[in-house]
């Protein structure tokens, strides 16, 4: 079985281990506590005033429960309050983001899902309605959202070919590592920001590895 995972697949209980992985396992995997911490943290860099982060997660995702303890702990260091929106469909959108308006909600993360990943243009489309500032990953910037953070999703997934490749030559997935991602990657949309009224800080600009005009 190949995966790519946002997630530590030995904390997910998918491998004994990255370099032997052990059972019919191997694949790609990400950095995620780490990215979800910088998220919220370029997020307060960006918008220093914010308190209250609304938190997009799908629990249908085994993994969202281990994706909300991540932020939860870079939250506190940060001084911020979360609260946790559970979304299972793209229908429920619009009512999720009516519920966090309701609740004061200043700035919304969203979590790494298949749901969220196929509705970006949408997700940030409602977040700009209600002037609210976002983050993500890299693609959820290119679709319209304010700040992207982490790794090429789209080049890890083209690297699964190498180990398609490998298995159909005879190699055991278990004796393939798992190969963990070497790059994370800021984005900042700058043409969310001035729809949104704000000015990102020359500091933040400054590490950004692509920049949306």
């Amino acid at each position: 079985m190949l995966i790519r995972s946002c997630l530590d697949p030995v904390a997910l209980g998918l491998s004994n281990s990255l370099a032997r992985p052990g059972g019919n396992v191997t694949g790609s995997a990400g950095f995620g506590p780490e990215a979800y911490a910088k998220r919220l943290q370029f997020l307060k860099e960006a918008v220093p005033g914010i308190t209250r982060v609304g938190v997009l997660v799908n629990p249908a995702n085994t993994a969202s429960a281990m994706q909300v303890e991540a932020m939860r702990a870079a939250a506190k260091a940060l001084n911020l309050r979360l609260q946790v929106l559970e979304l299972r469909a793209a229908s429920e959108f619009e009512n999720g983001f009516a519920a966090m308006a309701r609740g004061r909600i200043e700035g919304i993360m969203v979590a790494t899902d298949t749901l969220f990943r196929a509705n970006y243009s949408e997700i940030a489309d409602l977040a700009g309605k209600q002037k609210l500032p976002s983050t993500g990953t890299k693609e959820f910037a290119a679709a319209g959202g304010l700040i992207g953070y982490g790794v090429d999703d789209a080049a890890m997934y083209r690297h699964a070919a190498y180990f398609v490749d490998r298995i159909l030559k005879g190699a055991n997935p278990d004796e393939l590592p798992i190969e963990q991602a070497t790059k994370l990657e800021l984005v900042l949309n700058l043409k969310t920001a001035k729809a949104l009224g704000i000015a990102i800080p020359q500091s933040l600009l400054v590490r950004a590895d692509d920049v949306i005009r």
